[in-house]
């Protein structure tokens, strides 16, 4: 990982909302660049925190290089990860993951079933996978 988003990953951390919010915004803002260095912290984190955030960056990339790291994230032990990766696939319009995410609307959590669904629905309506 580049020290550059070490850094800054570091900082999303921060007890200070200040520090932490200027160091995602920062992140933000070069998000397609940062492509690589969030699929790595999302592949490394230990910190569920830290892991939800790369999951959500990685939705405002717009990059379709995104959606596998986001379809692994549909497995992460961490229910918050895994619904964040629902809502990411849904704003990246990722319509080879209404299938993984019709697996989540089993999901043991409330949170995940929910945005799995509200995915589904925002990327194909709701249809399903054999319909034209």
């Amino acid at each position: 990982m580049r020290a550059r988003f070490k850094t800054l990953f570091t900082r999303m951390r921060d007890p200070d909302p200040v520090k932490a919010d200027a160091a995602f915004d920062a992140v933000l803002f070069e998000r397609e660049g940062a492509l690589p260095d969030l699929v790595e912290g999302l592949e490394e984190a230990d910190d569920g925190a830290l892991r939800f955030l790369c999951v959500q960056l990685l939705g405002f990339t717009g990059a379709a290089e995104a959606i596998s790291p986001l379809l692994g994230a549909l497995d992460d032990p961490d229910a918050t990860v895994r619904a964040e990766a629902c809502r990411s696939l849904e704003d990246l319009r990722a319509r080879e993951a209404v299938g993984a995410l019709r697996t989540r609307l089993d999901d043991v959590n409330e949170e995940v079933r929910l945005a799995a669904a509200e995915a589904i629905l925002g990327i194909d309506g709701g249809r399903d996978d054999d319909e034209d």
